[in-house]
């Protein structure tokens, strides 16, 4: 039942940015930042919290989750760090992923050429 539940999940917030991308003039790096901010903004209320416990994988893979990840080390960190814990905590939780997708990149980039 988790996979059917995961499944449903990240399809409706897929299904949600496709169709704002086919509806909108938005492009797909406003797509992005709204489900970065959307994540982040339901993480505030403890809403994506039960989210994850409702839908295991399903709420962590798509980009919601890093707005999520996001707040969440920010205010954990700040509860025990003051304001220096607000910085620290954004990238306490987030950091793997933003190296590997730095490094993957840098790789890529000496591999394939850019188009004129």
């Amino acid at each position: 039942m988790i996979y059917l539940k995961a499944f449903l999940v990240a399809g409706i917030i897929c299904m949600i940015g496709q169709l704002i991308l086919d509806n909108t003039k938005l492009t797909p790096g406003h797509i992005t930042t709204i489900f970065v901010i959307l994540g982040a903004f339901l993480d505030i209320f403890n809403l994506y919290d039960k989210l994850i416990l409702f839908a295991g994988g399903g709420a962590l893979v798509p980009i919601t989750s890093f707005g999520h990840l996001l707040i969440h080390g920010a205010l954990e960190n700040a509860i025990n760090y003051g304001i220096t814990g607000l910085l620290i905590g954004m990238f306490d939780l987030t950091a793997s992923g933003i190296t590997s997708s730095i490094i993957i990149a840098f790789a890529l980039a000496l591999i394939f050429k850019p188009k004129n």
